[in-house]
Order: structure tokens, then C-alpha cells, then sequence
């Protein structure tokens, strides 16, 4: 499988980007495509690289299942739910966040726990 079949993987997840904007579905998609291209260039394996795309794939619905409630249906107590089951520990929002900049800055704290990792 070449980074063309694996970048697919995303591209091809319409869940991924389902009731956010165009600006911030795009900055996620990029964001999940530079991190693929990062996992199958450092992986072991194709298998590897498959799984911790998919791991990475799960992480994106998540997050943007998040920006959704708390940014589009102001669904708030669901957002937190959701964030204490996923484990996110990046700061909560304001009560009434921008999506694009709330998207922005989970992504950039997802990076640094990535770059971490």
C-alpha cells in the first residue's frame, strides 16, 4: 500500500468532516493528512502504518465530533462527555468559540502531544 492508499484512508472518511465548516473540516483534513504522511514515512511496517492511521483516523472523528457539538449545536454538556471519554486534555473552551479558532487550537495542542509521544 503506497502514501497515495494510505492518505485515502482520510480522504475518503466523510465522517471526518460531517457538520463543521468548510474552514475548519479543512484545516482538520490537512492536519490528519501531514500526520499519515508523517506515520508511513516512520513506519516499521505497512500493517504499522495502517493501525496508527486508523488510531490517528478515530482521534479526527472525535475531535470533530467535539468543534460539532460545542461550536454547532452549542450541545455542551454533550462536548464535555465526550471529552472526558476520550481523554482530550487540552483546555475547554469559551462558552461561545469560534470553530475555526477552537479547531486551530486543538489541532496545535494535538501536535504537541503527538511531538511528544
Amino acid at each position: 500500500m503506497g502514501n497515495r492508499a494510505l492518505l485515502n484512508l482520510i480522504l475518503n472518511d466523510d465522517a471526518l468532516t460531517r457538520g463543521l465548516g468548510d474552514e475548519e473540516a479543512r484545516l482538520l483534513v490537512e492536519w490528519l493528512a501531514d500526520a499519515a504522511e508523517a506515520i508511513a514515512r516512520r513506519a516499521v511496517s505497512e500493517a504499522a502504518a495502517i493501525a496508527a492511521i486508523e488510531k490517528l483516523r478515530r482521534r479526527g472523528r472525535a475531535i470533530r465530533q467535539f468543534v460539532d457539538l460545542w461550536c454547532h449545536q452549542y450541545a455542551h454538556g454533550a462536548a464535555l462527555q465526550l471529552a472526558a471519554t476520550e481523554r482530550f486534555r487540552w483546555p475547554l473552551p469559551d462558552f461561545y468559540a469560534d470553530p475555526w479558532e477552537l479547531m486551530h487550537q486543538i489541532l496545535d495542542f494535538e501536535t504537541s502531544r503527538l511531538q511528544v509521544a
